[in-house]
């Protein structure tokens, strides 16, 4: 399998993260493995093919993430023809190139829409994901699973819906890292103008009712295909609490993680998820749970393999890239 990761930039690439450990699964799984940055795709003036100053990917024997990486970085640039791909991985995050690269946020999704149209197997579904980027793609599901919401940017349309269902957490409906979250006691919220104020900065806002027990953190847990991702009898699934007074509980903010083990309500969430998620061809996403509630879908670059690894000491990103083989096929 001919295979390339889209990336935001290949220097900033953090060694210890998802995306590398799913790099490092592929090459050792014998596929050909590329680097490709969102700035380094042309599209031919004679040919009409998209190319790629891409970065090889080898893995060697002693090597730990950090060198793999590296030696990724200082690799010298090669030019490939992205048409003659059989998949690729779409990895970029547009929400970190939103507010200093405006140019490079949508082209992920425009990158791979052309790419998928010329028969490669892009994952996740760019026509999907311009929607499941945003947390709006959430409302879409069944309401059983996902707490009273409301999208707006509207302060006093917010004010209001506190009133009415009270302990709420406000965001922005495109974000991620625990950017700019806020939780609301109630309507008496003597600091409510100024977190709605900071939200709508940067957009629509969305609204959900508090679910009880979020105040300890929440669940992560990796779906590919639509089911729990699992290898060696070990699911792809922690719980993340928070520290100090934070009740933010993203890794990013200082969270840790701990071990979860998947219940009855964890998989009636997954069971009413499936059928959408592929049928919307969503390959790998992450989903937050808090209780029998999902919180968020990440379906963008979705991280914390990491964790998962340190935790159970087993490495699923190889079912991840078996799983792409299978999908991908070979192309002539």
């Amino acid at each position: 399998m001919r295979l390339a990761f889209f990336v935001n930039d290949v220097a900033t690439e953090i060694d210890e993260y998802t995306t590398t450990r799913l790099a490092r699964a592929a090459v050792q799984g014998g596929h050909e493995v590329w680097y490709v940055g969102v700035g380094d795709v042309d599209l031919g003036d004679s040919d009409g093919q998209l190319s790629a100053r891409a970065r090889a990917v080898e893995f060697e024997k002693d090597d730990t993430l950090e060198t793999f990486m590296q030696r990724i970085k200082e690799r010298d640039a090669e030019r490939i023809v992205m048409d003659d791909l059989d998949a690729l991985f779409l990895r970029n995050e547009s929400i970190d190139d939103l507010q200093e690269r405006p140019w490079a946020s949508p082209l992920g999704v425009v990158f791979g829409q052309m790419l998928k149209a010329r028969g490669v197997t892009v994952v996740n579904d760019p026509m999907s994901l311009t929607r499941a980027t945003s947390k709006l793609y959430l409302e879409e599901f069944p309401e059983k699973i996902r707490p009273r919401s409301l999208v707006t940017r509207d302060p006093e349309a917010i004010e209001r819906f506190v009133g009415k269902v009270g302990h709420c957490v406000v965001k922005p409906l495109y974000g991620a890292k625990g950017r700019n979250v806020f939780m609301i006691e109630d309507q008496d919220e003597a600091n409510l103008a100024q977190m709605t104020e900071a939200v709508l900065q940067d957009g629509y806002a969305i609204v959900q009712e508090f679910v009880d027990g979020g105040e300890d953190g929440d669940a992560r847990i990796f779906l590919l295909e639509g089911q729990i991702l699992e290898r060696d009898g070990k699911a792809a699934a922690f719980r993340r609490v928070p520290t100090g007074n934070d009740p933010r509980a993203n890794i990013s903010k200082g969270g840790r993680s701990i071990p979860l083990e998947i219940g009855d309500a964890e998989r009636g969430i997954v069971e009413a998820m499936s059928e959408k998620l592929v049928a919307d061809g969503m390959y790998l996403v992450g989903i937050d749970v808090i209780g029998d509630k999902v919180v968020e879908i990440n379906a963008e670059s979705p991280g914390g393999m990491q964790s998962v690894e340190r935790l159970y000491d087993v490495d699923v990103c190889p079912t991840v890239i078996e799983a792409l083989e299978r999908r991908a096929g070979s192309k002539p």
